[in-house]
């Protein structure tokens, strides 16, 4: 499978020296560094569906890859967690399309 990783960076350094992992998304593994957010991790992998819109199911996945808005909400767990925001660990089971009311964005407490 190839990738989109930027595996040497001027200023992050040279992707091979960091640790691999793995992550689960919807039960499919990818693989992952450490130091990845989840974002970054399925992105490189060439995710980019990471849930469906609760009303219209439209797809939705990372909108401002800074924590600001919640589009790239995921199911880690039993907790919603913010994919851009959120850094991988080894072995973690990632869940998509796991509905959450409208009333709790409003409440901030994501």
């Amino acid at each position: 499978m190839s990738t989109m990783r930027v595996n040497h960076h001027p200023v992050l350094g040279n992707l091979e020296k960091q640790k691999k992992v793995k992550i689960y998304f919807d039960n499919r593994q990818y693989e992952a560094y450490e130091g990845d957010t989840i974002a970054s991790a399925l992105l490189a992998s060439k995710v980019r569906t990471l849930r469906c819109q609760e009303d219209k199911g439209t797809p939705r996945g990372i909108y401002c890859n800074i924590g600001h808005c919640f589009e790239c909400r995921v199911t880690v767990g039993a907790s919603t967690v913010r994919a851009c925001l959120t850094p991988v660990e080894n072995n973690m089971r990632i869940e998509s399309g796991i509905p959450i009311s409208t009333s709790s964005l409003n409440g901030g407490k994501l």
